[in-house]
């Protein structure tokens, strides 16, 4: 799946987006109909220690989901994210297979 990562106001380094790129290509195992992603990092300005955010779409046939997550690192945002995808997922997946 094409995983498209922009990170904003700073260089993400290669281990950061091999995470996500694997985490998100775990995906599939959920509904095999997804297109693509786009997963967006960013460092929030604040003095709390939760300031990264980490923003993915997920683009299916007739459908995109979207899920924004802040968090202590961007580890932890990529994954809680995704797991919130995956429950989305496998909902729309069961509502496919409900009208077919």
């Amino acid at each position: 799946m094409k995983v498209n990562t922009q990170s904003v106001n700073f260089v993400a380094d290669s281990k950061l987006l091999g995470f996500i790129q694997n985490r998100i290509d775990k995906l599939e195992v959920f509904y095999d109909k997804v297109i693509s992603s786009d997963v967006y990092l960013k460092v929030d300005n604040t003095s709390t220690k939760e300031n990264k955010i980490v923003e993915i779409k997920v683009h299916v046939p007739r459908n995109k989901f979207i899920v924004k997550k802040q968090c202590k690192t961007f580890e932890e945002a990529v994954d809680t994210a995704c797991n919130s995808l995956e429950r989305q997922l496998v909902k729309k997946k069961e509502k496919t297979r409900a009208h077919v």
